[in-house]
């Protein structure tokens, strides 16, 4: 499990250094700007939580910070498709990065499927 973990976080870091290098390539423009901040800072909060993820002192914190690692890795898709959608970009990375973001969120919504399912309930 813990090799597994390993080269997920491995391939978070990988993926968001694309996504960096991609940002850069965008033409500049006010809007795109915009929209190639967003990526970004989506792109490395998924790759950082996740990271901040493995290191969680509960299974609990664990849980909650995977969350957060989902909301981010739908919202690095939905930058990448806006991106396509709009014709801001085309060409092979973008469609890399949207294929790898795909199936990272389907990992990260999977993930938290079963992360839940082994939460203990509350005892008050």
């Amino acid at each position: 499990m813990n090799e597994l973990a390993e080269a997920l976080e491995e391939r978070t870091m990988r993926f968001t250094l694309r996504v960096a290098q991609f940002c850069r390539t965008l033409p500049e423009t006010p809007n795109n700007s915009h929209v190639a901040g967003q990526l970004f800072r989506s792109a490395t909060g998924m790759a950082a939580n996740y990271r901040a993820s493995r290191r969680g002192r509960s299974h609990r914190e664990f849980t909650a910070k995977l969350g957060t690692v989902l909301e981010e890795s739908d919202e690095t898709v939905f930058w990448l498709l806006f991106i396509s959608r709009s014709g801001i970009a085309k060409g092979e990375e973008l469609t890399f990065l949207l294929a790898e973001g795909r199936e990272l969120l389907a990992i990260f919504t999977a993930s938290v499927k079963t992360a839940n399912s082994h939460q203990r309930p509350c005892s008050r």
